[in-house]
């Protein structure tokens, strides 16, 4: 009869799978870091605590597999491995088929505005879908691809502002950057906005990604009341002057996140009477 091994065999076994999790948890977290700027190996070590030696390996596989590309400077970027696996989340996608159309219904309503659909990932807002502006008028760094940390623009004060009240108060005790001049890093005001933004059911900021830019976001809830997601229209900032402009694109995205939540199941009076 075999016996199973136990004791100094199976620790054995055991510290032998954990160098190979801690490979791959190594080269995710490489990869997202990547993912949110492209940089040298030595930029990288230094964000992620690792030796330059350590995260070299890890970068030359990355980049022999092709989940990663550098170029003739030295700085690595996420290569078309990783998109093709990327990618694939989008298909099926049950909120992003229920959005697209409408998004483009609306794109005539606000022709001056890119609408985009919009979900956390950690600490980043991740844009799934971007329509651009009918006008003509050309909106840098809105498409998919551009990610920005939760606690600059409209779309990321939402999808923070519904988030779990733990997850809020690690990621304000973080390293808070300035994109703009007008991005708020103070964590005190920020609780502010957040709290505003829940009062209000929307949220405005202006300036805080890119200054000649502003931007209005609401949140999509899901059948259990969740916030699953945002809907996002980004304009040129003249377009937000509180007037009639500014009142049309918060009355089109109030009405796109109604729609798409009641698309996934949302009941407003279930849930509220649930939060009450």
């Amino acid at each position: 009869m075999t016996r199973r091994s136990s004791g100094a065999g199976a620790s054995s076994s055991a510290s032998r799978a954990k160098p190979k999790l801690q490979g791959v948890s190594r080269a995710l977290r490489v990869m997202e870091l990547l993912a949110r700027r492209p940089m040298r190996a030595s930029e990288a070590a230094e964000a992620l605590g690792m030796s330059w030696a350590t995260l070299h390996r890890t970068l030359t596989q990355l980049e022999e597999d092709e989940f990663l590309e550098r170029d003739a400077n030295g700085v690595f970027r996420i290569g078309k491995r990783t998109w093709l696996l990327g990618s694939t989340y989008l298909v099926g996608h049950r909120l992003l088929d229920l959005a697209m159309p409408m998004l483009s219904r609306a794109s005539q309503e606000a022709p001056f505005a890119v609408f985009q659909l919009v979900e956390r990932s950690e600490g980043m807002a991740v844009v799934l879908y971007s329509h651009e502006a009918q006008s003509g008028e050309i909106i840098t760094r809105t498409t998919y691809g551009y990610h920005f940390p939760l606690h600059t623009g409209s779309k990321g004060h939402v999808l923070l502002a519904y988030a779990p009240e733990e997850f809020i108060e690690e990621y304000l005790s973080g390293n808070l950057v300035s994109l703009t001049p007008s991005s708020v890093t103070d964590p005190d005001r920020l609780r502010e906005i957040l709290a505003q933004v829940r009062r209000q059911g929307f949220a405005r900021t202006v300036g805080d990604v890119q200054t000649f830019t502003g931007s209005v976001s609401a949140p999509v809830f899901d059948a259990s009341g969740q916030v699953v997601a945002a809907v996002c229209a980004v304009v040129s900032r003249t377009h937000l002057d509180e007037g009639p402009h500014e009142a049309a694109v918060v009355d089109t995205v109030l009405r796109l996140t109604q729609a798409l939540s009641l698309g996934l199941g949302w009941q407003p009076m279930r849930n509220a009477h649930s939060r009450s």
